[in-house]
């Protein structure tokens, strides 16, 4: 076989391993949505993707590497979702918002799936090691990019000068959490309008004129 040949088969090679790399993590991801972390095995996932146990281990080496690779997959495809689309907004109050409308919408989606960041924190916020660091670390990145987005509005005049950004970020990042815990675990109706009108709660205490909200939402007393 000639160099060239040869170079052109280990191309193949290498690009088939990666797409059926690509199909396991895949797999891996919507079985930890569904049932956490924790739930993962290389046998579950080998008897999904109809793969023999020792192919899926040869792609991760464990099962810590598995769920290593799950945490990394969700937080890319969250921020292809969630973070890069908001950034075509005007910078400031613009930008939130759609960072915000972006956050909503995966969740409407996850409430029946389920949020791997919300359920790996149940699972690891007591236990150290490289799963739980990998889950913290995603999601700070996140959180820093909200509050320089409460920044950023505040720098355009959008919000009061004097806003605390930490606060204005942390009250959003709870009104998510609420909205998974009242939506997915106890079925209220109406949690999304709130969750909606929350926020505009939150930029109107801080400077912001708000927008009008949906119908669902009008019925709801705003917090004064």
């Amino acid at each position: 076989m000639s160099p060239t040949a040869s170079i052109a088969k280990s191309a193949r090679s290498a690009q088939k391993g990666q797409q059926t790399k690509a199909v396991i993590i895949d797999a891996a991801l919507g079985l930890a949505a569904q049932i956490g972390l924790e739930g993962l095995s290389i046998g579950a996932i080998a008897e999904m993707t109809q793969m023999s146990k020792s192919g899926v281990f040869a792609h991760f080496g464990s099962r810590e590497e598995l769920q290593l690779s799950v945490v990394r997959e969700y937080h890319q495809r969250f921020e292809q979702e969630v973070f890069f689309p908001a950034l075509d907004a005007p910078r400031g109050l613009p930008r939130l918002r759609a960072m915000y409308d972006n956050w909503m919408k995966r969740t409407s989606t996850e409430i029946d799936s389920g949020c791997i960041y919300i359920s790996g924190a149940v699972e690891f916020d007591d236990r150290a090691g490289p799963v739980r660091d990998a889950l913290a670390q995603s999601v700070n990145i996140w959180l820093a990019a909200m509050t320089r987005a409460v920044v950023l509005s505040m720098d355009e005049g959008h919000l009061n000068a004097d806003a605390d950004e930490k606060q204005i970020a942390f009250e959003i990042h709870a009104l998510i959490l609420a909205l998974h815990y009242e939506a997915r675990f106890l079925r209220a109706p109406g949690s999304m309008d709130r969750a909606r009108l929350g926020f505009e709660n939150i930029l109107t205490r801080h400077g912001a004129a708000s927008e009008a909200p949906s119908p669902a939402a009008r019925r709801l007393k705003p917090v004064r």
